[in-house]
């Protein structure tokens, strides 16, 4: 039952959510729905106040001749039955039907007639009386009786005509006959007329009503279509510049608001186009610069290790202060040729020349091996390794030697930055990702340093220097190759509780996804929950529960 619910309600929603879909994407539509809803309204509005005022107009003037009308024929029967001689019961009804058929012949077709007896009449002369119409004595209410049997002046009522449903009028006045006591009489008028003129009316305005709220909508859609289709084409254009192809350019037509909008969307676009194109060739010459720069010093520099080698191995038959200078050369040499390399690798990567072989590997094992690489550095300042691997295949399709740069360069920068304390190392999988943290309890970073620790050449401490001599390139060339695998490097921070980064990389085609398999600012705790625990002691290197061991 419940699914069967939630597949109704699912089939009920699927066409609002396109309508609404349509609703937040569409201009045109929102305008010219709008302007449907506010006419439709404004002409209801205003078809409903015109028509009440016709209505009560007709009737107003069909009363006022209706009671003008009654009271003349009124009086006019009043009279004659004042100055009737008839006495016997005979000549009594004789004038009773003459005056009933003189009363029909004023008031026409359009009116009735009802002659009831008084409820007070106690004179004993019979009198027979015919409607004008069958069953128009139901029309008379007991509250007119009563308004006519306390001399009411001309009281009437709104009523419903029996035969026809047509609505009607009731004037009631009292008639007395001298010698067979008081009578009612009661005039019914017909309204059909003044309904069909109503209803002819309403018909023409509800006509008009609607050609005019459909001259409305085609106007707001024409002159929406005029305002909408410059800005569609605005956003094409500005979306193929978005897409490199600088070129394109808003068509201008006439003189108006919307071709001054194309002609200064077109300068901005050239504006743009300029810019780019200088940005690109400057950029292409820095690169060029940086990557000549570079080849020409391998030269020189080549020359410069070859005789910095022969200083270096003989340094211990030089003064202590010229062996001194022969170590410091060659170690600044050893800095140098890293920066030469990283220069050139960041060139490559800039100009998108950056080759990838990519192969199944399990990531672990790349960890394990920069794990074990490192080992002599952190032994060497005190720093504790430790690295947890989850249960399960850790395998994705990578270019090796760069992911185990990426590795390396965080290793080193956990090591450098941990302050003596240990660092951890974790290793994860899900269906759609592989993961490696790297976590240290030293400085760790502001909110501000975060989101800079990737730039080039940036530093959190530029008075610190580097004891494992890095370049300032290597978590910026980390990023790059990252990315070249379609994965992300980030970064978290607190300062005093340590730093951690997480590299994730995808498995499949389908991508990362929105659940990483690690989490990035994990606790100790978290790296014990993590999966098998492996601790790394120089020179040996065990490995825990997950099996193999190398040394």
């Amino acid at each position: 039952m419940r699914a069967t619910a939630r597949a109704v309600g699912a089939a009920l929603a699927a066409p609002l959510q396109s309508a609404l879909r349509r609703w937040t994407r569409s201009m045109s539509l929102r305008v010219v729905l709008s302007t449907l809803v506010v006419g439709i309204g404004t002409v209801a509005l205003l078809g409903a106040y015109v028509t009440t005022q016709i209505r009560d107009g007709l009737v107003d003037n069909r009363v006022e001749r209706v009671l003008a009308e009654s009271a003349r024929d009124a009086a006019t029967a009043q009279e004659r039955a004042g100055t009737s001689t008839a006495a016997n019961p005979q000549d009594l009804q004789q004038f009773v039907y003459d005056l009933l058929v003189q009363l029909r012949a004023l008031g026409g077709e359009s009116r009735g007639l009802v002659m009831l007896r008084s409820p007070d009449n106690t004179s004993s002369v019979p009198l027979t009386i015919e409607e004008s119409t069958t069953g128009l004595r139901q029309v008379v209410s007991t509250q007119m009786r009563a308004a006519v049997a306390v001399e009411v002046p001309q009281p009437w009522q709104f009523v419903s005509l029996p035969d026809t449903g047509d609505p009607g009028v009731v004037v009631g006045a009292p008639l007395v006959i001298p010698a067979a006591g008081p009578y009612e009489l009661y005039f019914v008028y017909s309204l059909a007329e003044e309904q069909a003129t109503l209803e002819l009316i309403q018909q023409v305005l509800a006509l008009g009503a609607a050609v005019l709220v459909a001259l409305v909508v085609a106007m707001t859609w024409f002159v929406t279509a005029q305002a909408v289709r410059p800005v569609r084409q605005a956003a094409r254009v500005a979306s193929r510049l978005a897409d490199g192809r600088l070129s394109e350019r808003m068509t201008v037509r006439g003189h108006d608001e919307i071709a001054t909008l194309a002609q200064t969307f077109n300068e901005m676009a050239e504006s743009l186009q300029r810019q780019i194109t200088r940005m690109e060739n400057l950029s292409r010459l820095q690169r060029r610069f940086v990557s000549d720069v570079s080849h020409e010093l391998r030269t020189p520099l080549t020359t410069i290790r070859m005789a910095s080698d022969v200083l270096h191995d003989a340094r211990t038959e030089f003064p202590p202060h010229v062996g001194r200078s022969a170590e410091l050369l060659s170690n600044q040499l050893d800095r140098f040729e890293a920066l030469l390399s990283d220069l050139l690798e960041i060139s490559r990567i800039d100009a998108g020349a950056a080759q990838l072989e990519f192969e199944e590997v399990d990531l672990a094992d790349v960890v394990r091996d920069e794990v074990e690489a490192v080992l002599p550095i952190a032994d060497d300042m005190g720093v504790d390794i430790r690295l947890h691997v989850t249960p399960g295949t850790h395998t994705a399709s990578m270019d090796r030697p760069r992911v185990g740069r990426i590795v390396r360069n965080l290793l080193s920068n956990a090591i450098e930055h941990s302050q003596g304390g240990p660092v951890d190392v974790a290793v994860g999988a899900d269906r759609r990702g592989v993961a490696v943290v790297v976590r240290d309890y030293g400085l760790g970073l502001t909110s501000h340093q975060v989101a800079r620790v990737f730039d080039r050449f940036w530093r959190a401490d530029s008075a610190r220097t580097r004891t494992m001599g890095g370049t300032g390139l290597g978590l910026s060339i980390a990023r790059e190759d990252a990315v070249l695998h379609d994965g992300r490097l980030e970064a978290w921070g607190q300062p005093g509780k340590g730093a951690s980064f997480r590299l994730l990389l995808p498995r499949t085609s389908e991508g990362l996804g929105t659940n990483a398999p690690l989490a990035l600012a994990m606790r100790q705790a978290d790296f014990a929950a993590a999966g098998a625990r492996v601790e790394f002691s120089s020179p040996l290197v065990s490995h825990g529960p997950d099996g193999g061991g190398r040394s």
